[in-house]
């Protein structure tokens, strides 16, 4: 009878392990696949899917869990589309996370109108804008690129610091281009700057000289394009050149892209900007590990990476794949004390938490979040030079 027993635990045990083996953790990946931004959109899929297979490959998450994404399009600009996939992914699909969204106001709505009613955690690698700083977010957001807060303020330094003292700004009329506009021209002002028009842009026009033309009359050195390059950014840019009323560009994070150099080359040589980034250990080791799979200076695509294994580590931290269980750890994982993780090491920190230990990621753009899941931030100065985006430095 006692042998009986023996094996029937050991059966169930064993049932209990492969069940263990067997299971698959969907997380979704919610970038604009279409949309103003749909340049940036594969390197940042592909980088979160790149974490997503290290950790499955490791055997490691939960006994032996595999993770498996779930693309999503966000679009950027359509919030009721984006709501949809966002329902889509929990409802149909059963995400248990998702990294995303991409731009700030589909990032806004998915939160408020899918995240929050259905308790799922986001990890956005790329929203910005400073509203969502104060969010209500019940626990639940989180992002590794950082807000346009302190963007605007590293603008204002690298302007600066090239000596140029007067200028233009257009922006997109939405939640990002309108928060960026606000914080850039409060802190150049600051600074002893002259803004000489704060104006907005609708995306989707054939035509922006009267965009272009207001600007002009208003003056300036240089001309400041919050915008997207794939839609009006360019537009705008494009219009400047024809007219001749600017010549030299200041391109925020979402002008930054390969998109530049196919667009105009060095058309625009001279043209300056930032895009969040580092020239951390974490930074060279995950381009190393992408090779020629894809571009790994793409913007956000190294925080891509990192919010997709901040998602996965701090399951493992919490022993579940629950939202609601493990969202409360996601800051521990990220932040001292604990062994520091860099890309290509998540086996290492999935093995520290399982014992119990204490992990700080690091990852590849070097991650460190503040109050209320806000990423530190770490900008990389970028310029155009023969037709080329270039990087100039660190900050």
């Amino acid at each position: 009878m006692k042998s009986l027993l023996l094996a029937s635990v050991a059966t169930v045990a064993m049932a209990t392990f492969a069940a263990a083996q067997s299971n698959d953790i969907k997380i979704g990946i919610s970038v604009g696949f279409t949309g103003p931004l749909e340049s940036l959109a594969p390197p940042m899929a592909m980088g979160a899917e790149m974490a997503m297979k290290e950790v499955s490959d490791s055997g490691l998450l939960l006994g032996g869990s595999t993770v498996t994404p779930v693309r999503a399009d966000s679009t950027c600009i359509d919030a009721g589309a984006a709501t949809s996939a966002a329902e889509r992914l929990i409802t149909s699909d059963g995400v248990k996370g998702i990294m995303g969204a991409m731009c700030s106001g589909a990032t806004g709505a998915i939160l408020s109108n899918v995240a929050m009613p259905n308790g799922v955690v986001m990890i956005s690698p790329s929203a910005t804008s400073p509203a969502l700083s104060t969010v209500e977010d019940n626990g639940l957001f989180f992002r590794t690129a950082p807000s346009d807060a302190r963007q605007g303020v590293v603008m204002t330094e690298i302007i600066m610091d090239r000596g140029f003292k007067e200028v233009a700004v257009t922006y997109t009329n939405n939640d990002y281009g309108k928060g960026l506009a606000d914080s850039f021209a409060a802190a150049f002002e600051e600074a002893g700057g002259t803004v000489t028009l704060v104006a907005a842009h609708e995306d989707g026009k054939a035509d922006y000289s009267a965009e272009v033309g207001a600007l002009a009359s208003a003056g300036g050195e240089v001309l400041v394009v919050a915008g997207y390059v794939d839609q009006g950014g360019s537009g705008i840019i494009q219009a400047a050149l024809d007219t001749g009323a600017f010549d030299t560009f200041v391109l925020p994070d979402g002008m930054v892209s390969v998109a530049l150099e196919e667009n105009f080359g060095s058309d625009i040589d001279g043209s300056f900007g930032q895009n969040p980034g580092t020239d951390s250990d974490g930074k060279r080791i995950y381009a190393e590990m992408v090779g020629d799979a894809y571009d790994s200076t793409s913007p956000f695509s190294a925080e891509s990476y990192d919010a997709a294994a901040l998602i996965m580590l701090a399951m493992q931290a919490a022993g579940s794949a629950e939202p609601g269980d493990y969202k409360d750890h996601v800051m521990d994982v990220a932040n001292a004390p604990g062994e520091e993780i860099l890309p290509g090491e998540l086996a290492k920190g999935l093995k520290i938490l399982a014992e119990g230990g204490e992990i700080d990621y690091v990852g590849a753009s070097a991650v460190e979040l503040i109050g209320g899941g806000e990423s530190a931030g770490n900008y990389r100065e970028m310029e155009m030079k023969d037709g080329k985006v270039t990087t100039v430095r660190f900050r």
